[in-house]
């Protein structure tokens, strides 16, 4: 094994496939989706990995992913605050619509 992949190998350990086809990784596991690479030369590659539904593919995209970004970095140094839900309704009754938002 080359210097620098032993570096990034934090344990090794020897499995054994059951009868059934099925190896058992440990209780840290249970639940999680992985990808196996199955390579001409026989070694395989479990990769832990996170599946997003299409519906949600959007939130990866631009300019929506910068727009989330922004917002949650504005709601992380932001204070909340109560809302005067009577200014509010009277912005609304005023503008006979939604109210006109500037974005950064």
């Amino acid at each position: 094994m080359s210097d620098a992949l032993e570096d990034q190998v934090a344990a090794i350990e020897v499995k054994v496939v059951g009868k059934s086809g099925q190896i058992s990784l440990g209780k840290s596991y249970a639940g999680k989706t992985f990808r196996l690479e199955r390579f001409k030369d026989g070694h395989l590659v479990l990769t832990a990995v996170v599946m997003v539904p299409e519906t949600q593919l959007w939130t990866l995209a631009e300019p929506h992913r910068s727009r989330i970004e922004r917002g949650l970095a504005w709601a992380a140094e932001t204070q909340p605050r109560e809302t005067n839900i009577q200014a509010l309704l009277r912005r609304r009754w005023k503008g006979g619509g939604r109210p006109h938002v500037r974005r950064p």
